[in-house]
């Protein structure tokens, strides 16, 4: 990330959740934000911290080294009860990007070039007719599944240089998506790159949403954790509580950040 971006990041307003900085801006300022990031040909990285997120990057160095390149937006009611406990308020907005990349892309009126690089074979390219239905003005171009050998990596990333999307959509899960998306991808191949996670699953249908009373009451994940428990259970039997007692720990020390 360039020094003026950099600087230009931490004049936003954000909180310290466990070491990694994320933003605190309305649904609305968010929006504004990126459109303006994308006006001016400015390449960001762009992901979400929830409470696994959280979890991996405690475990993993690469992965938390690679934060400090990344715009990072909240996602769950984890992260706004540790910004209740650790700064006395709860994020302005719930950011997660299932809901916020498509209103995202509808929100962004002028024609964009959208690429999608992530997922199963199949489903990518369903994903990319929901996401066309969604935010009909734009032209959504599939790049590669996800499940590319590494010989395919060269291949794929002339493709980007070659389209040069102005959003791209990455979903690899977390933190391959992360660590490819620092590792190898430049302002050569895009303007910006989310790491989407199970967002083209979803549009494509490949996984089931939560119903809306569920989402409303910000229990999706106990939804997700009753669809696929021997997948999940680490995840949230084991990882909820212990991001919990993580924020606790950092409560009771007195080490924590706002601005």
């Amino acid at each position: 990330m360039s020094p003026a971006l950099l600087s230009m990041h931490h004049a936003l307003p954000q909180h310290i959740i466990l070491g990694v900085s994320v933003l605190a801006l309305s649904w609305d300022d968010a929006i504004q934000h990126l459109h303006t990031l994308i006006d001016e040909k400015r390449f960001t990285l762009v992901t979400w911290l929830n409470a696994h997120n959280s979890n991996l990057v405690e475990d993993d160095i690469r992965f938390r080294n690679a934060l400090d390149e990344f715009l990072v937006l909240p996602d769950g009611v984890g992260v706004d009860i540790a910004a209740k406990l650790l700064h006395g308020k709860t994020f302005p907005n719930n950011l997660n990007g299932t809901d916020f990349t498509p209103a995202l892309l509808r929100a962004l009126t002028p024609p964009l070039r959208i690429g999608l690089l992530g997922t199963r074979p199949g489903v990518v390219e369903k994903a990319a007719e929901s996401l066309k239905e969604n935010a009909p003005q734009h032209e959504y171009r599939v790049i590669s599944h996800g499940f590319f050998a590494p010989s395919d990596e060269p291949r794929i990333l002339q493709s980007l240089a070659d389209y040069h999307p102005h959003i791209l959509l990455v979903a690899m899960g977390v933190p391959r998506q992360e660590l490819f998306m620092r590792e190898k991808l430049t302002a050569e191949h895009c303007v910006l790159a989310f790491g989407v996670g199970a967002l083209l699953d979803f549009r494509a249908g490949a996984v089931l949403r939560a119903p809306r009373w569920m989402q409303k009451l910000r229990l999706e994940w106990l939804y997700r954790f009753s669809q696929e428990p021997k997948r999940l259970w680490r995840r949230y039997v084991l990882g909820n509580p212990r991001f919990l007692f993580r924020v606790l720990r950092t409560l009771a020390t007195g080490v924590r950040v706002s601005r």
